[in-house]
């Protein structure tokens, strides 16, 4: 049994992947296939993606009884001590500068009431 995911492809690629396999949801195809026509329709759909990415999961003989393929995908599959977790891409960090000065609230209320300006 394969399981495709589509994000982002061309409607051509979708429509030759409803030839061999069921879509259940938009972007989204099963099936039950042997390994050879896996394979074809891994090649097809990693030259036919544009500027989309793709996802495959199929059955294998190990731990976990399936396996990854990725094409255009950020996230990557990685093995860990045998088994396969999908590796998710780390978010930039972001910078812990503290922004110094006053507040934005407090400069607006301080240019709406000039008594006011002496006083801050």
């Amino acid at each position: 049994m394969i399981v495709v995911v589509l994000s982002a492809c061309p409607t051509g690629l979708r429509g030759d992947l409803t030839r061999w396999l069921l879509e259940v949801s938009p972007g989204t195809f099963v099936g039950n296939v042997s390994a050879r026509v896996r394979d074809a329709l891994w090649e097809r759909v990693c030259m036919n993606t544009g500027t989309g990415r793709a996802l495959m999961v199929y059955n294998s003989d190990n731990e976990q009884r399936m396996k990854f393929r990725v094409n255009k995908h950020e996230w990557e599959p990685t093995d860990f001590e045998g088994l396969t977790l999908m590796l998710r891409p780390t978010a930039p960090a972001k910078s812990a500068q503290r922004r110094t000065g006053w507040s934005n609230a407090r400069n607006q209320l301080r240019s709406r009431h000039p008594s006011w300006r002496d006083k801050l």
